[in-house]
């Protein structure tokens, strides 16, 4: 017999590796505490390792876990990657809806804009033929009341200034106007007076200080009426008989007869 055979082995009996086998935080945990007393007993580093230390190996299970994370974090890239492809799809819709908007307003605003010309032409279109029938209206009543007047016993230049003005019942009004298209108030009546070789005043002011100041019941066909006082009358016209006179009012009416009720005058003057 060996004179070795009875002395006990100072080496410990090898654990089983299903014992040892720990999982990569304990290991970690057991090589930490290791080092830490290495340091802090430096004599007993000289001495013979009597302990054999085995390494964890990686279970199954934490296999699992690397894999259910790696997983996790595609899962996670892919669904950014959606959310971002979803971001861009939202903001390009609200860039389209905003556009389709714009475009939407604009069309609008022009078919309103269209809308209100067309309006406006007809509404002017409709005051035209109002107009052009009043002054047929008028142009009939003038020749009824001329007939009317031939009729009577005016005679001479009076029965000459009065045909005249009732000729131009129905032509345009125009400021500063003598004939023969347009007239205003005071460039016809010095248009019919010239008719008998009269020479007035051009404006109402001057033609309301002419001649002899005449009452208005003793009017005769062929006075000057004027609105206003004489010497700085706004508005003439001539009395053509029975009640009414002739005048250029104004762009909307034009060469109009009317009764002295319409507008009662200030007052006449005779110049013939």
């Amino acid at each position: 017999m060996s004179h070795t055979a009875h002395i006990p082995s100072h080496r410990k009996p090898r654990r089983s590796a299903s014992k040892v086998s720990l999982r990569a935080g304990v290991a970690g945990g057991v090589l930490s505490t290791i080092a830490l007393a290495g340091a802090a007993a430096p004599a007993n580093a000289a001495q013979p390792v009597t302990e054999t230390i085995e390494m964890p190996t990686l279970t199954g299970s934490l296999a699992t876990t690397a894999a259910a994370t790696v997983q996790a974090t595609k899962t996670v890239a892919a669904d950014l990657q959606l959310q971002a492809a979803q971001d861009a799809a939202a903001s390009s819709a609200a860039k389209d809806a905003k556009k389709a908007k714009d475009d939407a307003e604009q069309k609008a605003a022009e078919a309103k804009a269209k809308a209100e010309a067309a309006a406006k032409a007809k509404a002017a279109a409709a005051e035209r033929a109002s107009r052009s029938a009043e002054r047929t209206t008028l142009s009939a009543a003038a020749s009824t009341a001329t007939s009317t007047f031939k009729a009577s016993n005016a005679t001479g230049s009076a029965a000459a200034i009065v045909n005249f003005a009732l000729a131009q019942v129905g032509k345009a009004y125009v400021s500063g106007a003598t004939g023969s298209s347009a007239y205003d108030c005071s460039g016809l009546v010095q248009a019919a007076y010239r008719q008998v070789g009269v020479d007035l005043p051009r404006v109402s002011q001057d033609q309301s200080a002419t001649g002899t100041q005449v009452s208005l019941s003793n009017l005769q066909p062929g006075d000057i009426l004027y609105w206003g006082s004489s010497g700085s009358a706004y508005h003439v016209a001539i009395y053509v008989g029975g009640g009414n006179f002739v005048g250029a009012q104004n762009p909307s009416t034009g060469v109009v007869e009317r009764s002295l009720d319409w507008d009662q005058p200030t007052g006449a003057v005779r110049v013939l």
